[in-house]
C-alpha cells in the first residue's frame, strides 16, 4: 500500500513520487493542468479466469511533496489545497485520514473519507511562510494505522500585497551652500515585506517627487545629489524634497511608498561685512569716563557662525589716539570706549574712520573680493559745567614759627574751565585736624595763620583747600597744601646734666675727657687726679648758640675721678659700686686683696725661678755631631750688643783689654751708658787691618780648651770707614737727656704703667 498527496495543479509545478510494489519504480509526472488528480498505480490484479485476487504487499512508503497556498485567499469557499490517498483506501469509507501539526483542525481541514485539505482562514505570508503537518492514514473499524505517520510542509504563496516603506522616515539632511552639481547629500533606503525572491514584488526602484530642479535621485542606489550648482543660502536655505519607492520595478500595477527629506544649506563665508551707512554721528559729552563705552556701530553680515565674525579698528591717528573700539561677541557690534578725557574748550569734534574686517576667510571664494568695508562717523563733543581746576596739582607753602595770627602763608588759584568762566569760592576742609590753626579768603585764596606756630611742637601741617564755583556750589574740587614752619633762634642751648663725666686719675694735661655739644671737650689741666683725695668735682658751663640774635644757657657738669684701663676705659669706679651694693664689709675687702697680692707673689717667684734656671748647653757629652742650639732667653736691649761690639773690629787691643765671658750678665744701665759714652769717645782715624783681627780670633777660638766641643758660627759686621754717611748705630751717639714724652706709655695698659712712672720721675727730676 501506498500513500497518494494530490496537490493543485495551477500551483508551480512540483514532482510526486509513487512508490509502489516490490519491484516497482517512483514514477515522476508533472502536474499540467487545473484540478487534474494523479491517479496511483493500483498493485491489486484481478485474474484473467476471474480467479480470486492475488495481493501483493509493496513496500510501505509516502507519496510526497510541498503543498502550496496562496496567501491572502478572500473567496466565498475555502482555498483546496490538496488530497491524502493510500493505496489501502477502496473507497469504501473504511480509510480515515488523520491530519495533525502547525494550524490542523483550525486552519487546514481535512475530509476524513475523501483526504480532501481546505484552507479556512486567509493566510498572510508575511506572518509565516509554511506550515509543518502529519498526515496519517487509519482503519475506521480496527483504528490501526494502515500507513505509517508521514510530514509534509504546506507553503504560503506571496503576493505583491506589500507596498516599499521608509522605517527611519522623514529625513533630514544638509549640504554646503555653492556646492558644486553633483554634491551627494544623503542616501535613503525603503524596505518591502514581500518575497524578495520571488517575483518582483519586493523589488524597489526611487524616483523624485518634489525637489527639482534643486536635487536629484539615483533610481537603484536611493542617493540623493545636488542638481543645480552654487546653490546660495542667503537666497534660499530650506529645501523639501519627497522621494517615492515602487516595486514591481516600477511597472504598472505596483505599489510604491514615499517619505520626505528636509535639505537645508549650511553657511560658507561668501559674503563680505557691510555697514548699512558710510556715514554715522555720536554725540559725547566732555564729562564722559575714560574707559567706558561711548557710543556703538555695527556692520552686517548675511553670513552666519564664525563666517560673520567682525573684527573692527579706527584706522585713522585722530580717531585712535582719543577713541578705542572692540567687538561685542553676542551682537558683533562694535563698542566705542574713551582712551583720554575730552575737553570741550580744546577741540569739539573728532573724525574717525572705522573699518570691520571678517576674521575667518575662505580662500575658495577670495574671487568675491576683501571681505571687509569701512565707515565714518563723526563724534561731537558736549560742553558740560565742570568743577573749578587748581592751577598746580600740590601747594608747598612756608612761614616762619612764632609769627602773629594772621600772618600770610601764601595762595591758591583755581579757574573756571568752561567757556563762561564762572567766579570761584574757595574754603577749607573743615574734618581735617589742622585746619584750626590757618583760614583762607574765599575770593582770592589767600592762607592766612590763626596763631603763631611751634616748630618744635609741630615742623609741617597738612591741609585741603576746596573751590567751588559761585554758581555752582554743587561741583567741588580739592587741592593739598604742605605748610612747613620756618625755624627762628628760640631755644637757647642747654647741655644735658643727667649723668656724670668720668675723668681718669692717669689724665694727662690737654686730655679731652669728654665731648658735649658735638663741638666742646673737656680738657683735663693737670696731669694726675687722685679720686681718694677728690672723687667729685662741679663745673659751671655757659654756652652760646650762634643763631640771631645769639642765645646763651649755663648748666653745671658733675666730674667723677675714676682708676682707668688702658685707652680710658673704667677701671675702678663701676667695680666699687658693685661691691658697695653687694654689702661687703671692709674686712672682708682687705682680706680679699691680701689674697690677691699673695697670689701675685706666687706667680712672681715662680717666674723668676723658671728663668734663673739654666739649660745645659751640651745634651750628651758623647754627642758630637754638629747641633744648633737654641737660646729661649728674651735679650736685654743694647746691652747684648757688647757680645760683638764693633769696638772690638775697631781697636783689637782696647778689645783684649776689655775681654769678659759672654755669658757674664752685663752691668746696669748706668755702666751701659757710660759704656757707650767711652765707645763713642774715641774715634781713633788709626784702625788695624779688620782682617788681621778675625784671624787672631779664629786662632783665639780654635786654642780655647774652654769652648764647646763643636763648631760655632761668630759673625762681625763692620762698614768700614768709606761710607759718606757715617754711622747711624745708636752706640756713637753721645750720651744726652731725651726730649722723648714718655706719656704714651700710659695708653699701653697697666703693664707698661709702672715704666711709665719710672720715666715720669727721672723727667721730674731732670726738670728740677
Amino acid at each position: 500500500m501506498s500513500l497518494l498527496i494530490i496537490v493543485n495543479a495551477f500551483l508551480p509545478a512540483t514532482l510526486i513520487i509513487h512508490r509502489t510494489g516490490k519491484h516497482g519504480k517512483p514514477h515522476r509526472k508533472p502536474r499540467s493542468c487545473l484540478n487534474s488528480r494523479i491517479k496511483p498505480f493500483s498493485p491489486d490484479t484481478k485474474l484473467a479466469n476471474g480467479g480470486p485476487e492475488v495481493h501483493h504487499r509493496p513496500k510501505r512508503g509516502w507519496i510526497w511533496n510541498q503543498f502550496f497556498v496562496l496567501e491572502e485567499h478572500l473567496g466565498p469557499e475555502a482555498q483546496y489545497v490538496g488530497k491524502l490517498h493510500s493505496n489501502s483506501d477502496k473507497g469504501d469509507g473504511s480509510v480515515r485520514y488523520i491530519l495533525s501539526g502547525d494550524g490542523a483542525g483550525t486552519i487546514f481541514i481535512i475530509d476524513e473519507v475523501t483526504g480532501d485539505i481546505h484552507a479556512a482562514k486567509s493566510l498572510d505570508r508575511e506572518r509565516k511562510t509554511h506550515y509543518v503537518l502529519h498526515a496519517q492514514a487509519l482503519d475506521r473499524n480496527t483504528e490501526e494505522a494502515l500507513e505509517p505517520k508521514s510530514e509534509f510542509i504546506i507553503k504560503v504563496q506571496d503576493i505583491n500585497d506589500n507596498a516599499p516603506k521608509f522605517p527611519d522616515g522623514p529625513f533630514v539632511a544638509t549640504v554646503p551652500e555653492m556646492s558644486e552639481l553633483g554634491t551627494s547629500v544623503l542616501q535613503i533606503t525603503a524596505s518591502d515585506a514581500d518575497d524578495p525572491t520571488y517575483g518582483n514584488s519586493a523589488r524597489i526602484v526611487y524616483s523624485i517627487l518634489q525637489g527639482q530642479p534643486y536635487f536629484s535621485v539615483d533610481p537603484k542606489t536611493g542617493i540623493i545629489r545636488t542638481a543645480l550648482s552654487d546653490m546660495d543660502r542667503e537666497a534660499r536655505e530650506h529645501y523639501t524634497v519627497i522621494i517615492q519607492a515602487k516595486d514591481m520595478a516600477g511597472q504598472v500595477g505596483g505599489l510604491s511608498g514615499s517619505t520626505t527629506i528636509n535639505i537645508t544649506l549650511t553657511d560658507v563665508n561668501d559674503n563680505p561685512p557691510m555697514f548699512p551707512q558710510k556715514n554715522y554721528q555720536l554725540y559725547v559729552p566732555e564729562s564722559a569716563q575714560v574707559g567706558k563705552a561711548v557710543g556703538k556701530i555695527k556692520a552686517n553680515d548675511e553670513d552666519l557662525g564664525i563666517n560673520a565674525d567682525i573684527k573692527y579698528s579706527i584706522i585713522n591717528s585722530e580717531g585712535a589716539n582719543m577713541f578705542s573700539i572692540s567687538t561685542e561677541r553676542d551682537t558683533r557690534e562694535g563698542i566705542i570706549s574713551l582712551k583720554k578725557p575730552l575737553n570741550y574748550e580744546r577741540k569739539k569734534t573728532y573724525t574717525l574712520h572705522i573699518e570691520g574686517t571678517n576674521t575667518h576667510v575662505d580662500p575658495r571664494f577670495s574671487y568675491l573680493g576683501s571681505f571687509k568695508d569701512t565707515a565714518t562717523l563723526k563724534i561731537t563733543v558736549g560742553d558740560v559745567d565742570e568743577a573749578p581746576v587748581f592751577s598746580i596739582d600740590h601747594y608747598i607753602m612756608d612761614v616762619y614759627e612764632n609769627s602773629p595770627s594772621g600772618t600770610e602763608v601764601g595762595a591758591v588759584t583755581a579757574r573756571d574751565p568752561d567757556s563762561r568762566n564762572s567766579p570761584v569760592r574757595y574754603f577749607l576742609d573743615s574734618k581735617e585736624e589742622g585746619v584750626r590753626l590757618f583760614r583762607i579768603d574765599e575770593s582770592s585764596g589767600l592762607i592766612r595763620t590763626t596763631q603763631p606756630l611751634d616748630r618744635e611742637d609741630v615742623s609741617w601741617h597738612n591741609i585741603t583747600v576746596m573751590a567751588s564755583e559761585v554758581d555752582s556750589p554743587s561741583l567741588l574740587s580739592h587741592v593739598h597744601v604742605t605748610v612747613q614752619v620756618l625755624d627762628v633762634n628760640d631755644n637757647p642751648p642747654e647741655i644735658a646734666t643727667d649723668g656724670e663725666v668720668i675723668v681718669c686719675e692717669s689724665s694727662r694735661p690737654g686730655q679731652v675727657s669728654e665731648t658735649i655739644n658735638f663741638t666742646a671737650s673737656i680738657i683735663a689741666r693737670r696731669r694726675r687726679f687722685n679720686h681718694l683725695t677728690q672723687d667729685l668735682y662741679e663745673l659751671p658751663i655757659v654756652v652760646w648758640d650762634g643763631g640771631e640774635p645769639s642765645l646763651s644757657g649755663t648748666s653745671t657738669l658733675t666730674l667723677r675721678v675714676c682708676p682707668c684701663q688702658s685707652h680710658g676705659r673704667i677701671r675702678m669706679c663701676q667695680g666699687e659700686a658693685f661691691l658697695s651694693s653687694a654689702g661687703l664689709s671692709t674686712g672682708a675687702l682687705i682680706a680679699i686683696l691680701l689674697c690677691i697680692v699673695i697670689l701675685l707673689a706666687i706667680v712672681v717667684l715662680f717666674v723668676t725661678l723658671r728663668r734663673s734656671k739654666k739649660e745645659p748647653l751640651i745634651i750628651s757629652e758623647e754627642d758630637i755631631r754638629e747641633n744648633v742650639v737654641t737660646y729661649d732667653d728674651e735679650g736685654g736691649g743694647e746691652e747684648d750688643t757688647e757680645a760683638f761690639d764693633i769696638i772690638a773690629l775697631r781697636n783689637p787691643a782696647a778689645a783684649e783689654e776689655l775681654k769678659f765671658r759672654r755669658d757674664v750678665r752685663p752691668e746696669g744701665r748706668k755702666h751701659c751708658a757710660r759704656s757707650r759714652g767711652r765707645r763713642s769717645a774715641s774715634a781713633e782715624p788709626d784702625e788695624p787691618d779688620v782682617h788681621e783681627f778675625i784671624r787672631q780670633r779664629l786662632a783665639e777660638a780654635d786654642m780655647d780648651t774652654g769652648g764647646p766641643p763643636y763648631d760655632s758660627l761668630q759673625t762681625y759686621a763692620y762698614e768700614g770707614q768709606g761710607s759718606p754717611t757715617g754711622s747711624v748705630s745708636p752706640l756713637d751717639t753721645p750720651a744726652a737727656q731725651s726730649e722723648q714724652d714718655y706719656n704714651f706709655l700710659d695708653d699701653w695698659g697697666p703693664e707698661f704703667q709702672k715704666l711709665a712712672e719710672l720715666y715720669a720721675e727721672a723727667d721730674s727730676d731732670a726738670t728740677t
